[in-house]
């Protein structure tokens, strides 16, 4: 700013005392900011004075102390029910599987029938993981084909001029819905019949997904050669399916451990056994004629 010429040096000076900063609107609690040359606070200067303040605050601390607490019981609390409902350690040995081994058991579910050894492998009396045992059931399979089949419907679905999401979330939702029903049908029979097996629900949803191989094949042949190649291979894949769960029911799960049960019992397992496998077209039917035209 220019002064005018009138004015000196000691005229400027007595104008600038005579003309004090205003008063602040607000009390001043910087005192914990540092400056920078000009009075400008250092960035970040604040936020490291409240987060002081806050922490030094008891009832803050006391506040976060609490809050910690319950986060950790809730984090246990949700860690045992989960727990008690689904073993993490169990549902792992379902996954233990590699390359080789999803290949074999591909070509096993569509051509069992050479298949000469049914008994599932074990070492010091812990089942071997699938990756080391061909017989051991899986839920990678199941779990990957039904994924599938759900991406496969809305191809179909596409290529027919009839696809929206909706008739896709109905074909997914009533894929599970089916197998849900399925395995708590087998689950109540099970019990019903006084099965004494190592067979749990995790077998049961393993060995009632791998239809979803089945019904891939029927979707895939049945757009690339119509509804004729549909049928042949809806037949092919069921009763390959129907023998490798009788096989694998029989010889794996209720077998070793139902061979001192009467006769009686033994011929109400084996009608559950073949029930299960007869069941399997009936699904694989239903969950796919719609999807070849």
């Amino acid at each position: 700013m220019a002064y005018h010429s009138g004015y000196g040096v000691h005229g400027s000076k007595h104008r600038a005392r005579a003309a004090p900063d205003p008063p602040p609107l607000f009390d001043d609690t910087s005192g914990g900011y540092s400056s920078q040359p000009g009075g400008y606070p250092v960035p970040g200067a604040d936020v490291a004075f409240n987060v002081n303040h806050l922490f030094g605050d008891p009832m803050a601390n006391v506040a976060m102390a609490y809050g910690s607490s319950i986060a950790s019981h809730g984090k246990d609390m949700v860690h045992k029910e989960l727990h008690r409902f689904v073993s993490v350690n169990k549902l792992k040995y379902f996954f233990a599987v590699d390359t080789a081994y999803v290949a074999k058991k591909l070509g096993l579910l569509v051509f069992p029938y050479t298949h000469q050894n049914w008994e599932v492998q074990y070492s010091r009396d812990v089942p071997l993981p699938p990756r080391q045992d061909l017989n051991a059931p899986d839920l990678y399979i199941p779990t990957m084909a039904f994924i599938t089949y759900v991406l496969l419907a809305g191809m179909a679905l596409g290529i027919q001029k009839r696809f929206s999401p909706e008739v896709l979330g109905l074909c997914a939702s009533t894929a599970l819905v089916w197998i849900v029903l399925e395995v708590l049908a087998l689950l109540l029979g099970v019990y019903l019949a006084t099965v004494r097996s190592d067979l749990s629900t995790f077998h049961l949803l393993a060995y009632s997904g791998y239809k979803y191989v089945g019904m891939i094949l029927s979707v895939l042949t049945g757009l690339l050669f119509g509804s004729d190649g549909y049928y042949v291979a809806l037949a092919w894949t069921s009763s390959a399916l129907m023998y490798f769960i009788v096989r694998s029911l029989r010889t794996a799960a209720l077998g070793p451990d139902s061979m001192g049960d009467p006769a009686p019992r033994q011929r109400l397992q084996l009608y559950l056994t073949l029930g299960a496998a007869a069941f399997q077209p009936l699904i694989i039917y239903w969950l796919t004629f719609h999807l070849v035209r």
